[in-house]
């Protein structure tokens, strides 16, 4: 003879089992959204300009965290920081970054745009990823030669007086050991081939592995 369940004991054990369900359904999408998001906003260096987008620095670098993190790479030839910092807001609205790696200037300072421009927008999209809970890794950019001294220190040093002045992590310059290197870049000579973003990608990890670390990410033990 079977013996029979009372009705209010089944109740509560299908209660239980109905709400042991949904608290699982519940946490998945958070359990999913664990990975730090980093928002890369660039132009053509960070968008694989004259690449395949696959071979870019920004998809290297997604290859080499293996998911440990989500890579947005907002990057768009052509940009300047005005373009930037008009399109940031609805960016950090929709992705909620932990991570800002801002790398804008080279398309300011290759039209002559005032220095005091650049260091304004940039000084605004640091405020606002701040403020939205983000860090921020700033990506400097040189100018060629032949826009003078003076222009070139005051491009230049933007990105060091807000890496000092916001306390921010800084690679001086994105392209080191590649600019000056005729087989790593393109025929135009601004954009740098496939074969130099790893080259990218071994400038920028020193600065950010450290603020992936702060995020909780796991990083394999590597010599850059």
């Amino acid at each position: 003879m079977r013996k029979r369940i009372p009705v209010g004991r089944a109740h509560d054990t299908l209660a239980r089992c109905l709400l042991w369900a949904l608290l699982v359904l519940m946490a998945a999408p958070a359990m999913a959204n664990e990975r730090p998001r980093l928002l890369v906003m660039g132009d053509s260096l960070s968008a694989a300009y004259g690449i395949e987008r696959d071979a870019g620095w920004v998809s290297l670098l997604a290859d080499r965290l293996e998911g440990k993190a989500k890579v947005i790479n907002a990057s768009i030839s052509g940009e300047t920081s005005s373009g930037g910092a008009t399109r940031l807001p609805e960016l950090l609205r929709q992705h909620a970054p932990e991570i800002v790696l801002l790398e804008l200037g080279g398309n300011d300072g290759l039209r002559g745009l005032p220095p005091g421009q650049l260091r304004a927008n940039l000084a605004g999209m640091i405020e606002q990823s701040q403020a939205a809970g983000a860090q921020v890794l700033l990506l400097g950019i040189d100018i060629p030669p032949n826009y003078g001294p003076a222009y070139r220190n005051a491009f230049t040093g933007v990105y060091d007086d807000l890496a000092e002045r916001y306390e921010v992590a800084l690679v001086p310059f994105l392209l080191e050991g590649v600019a000056l290197d005729e087989s790593l870049m393109q025929d135009d000579g601004i954009h740098p081939t496939a074969a130099a973003q790893p080259a990218l990608l071994d400038n920028v990890w020193p600065a950010l592995a450290p603020l992936l670390e702060q995020q909780g990410v796991a990083l394999a033990s590597r010599g850059n």
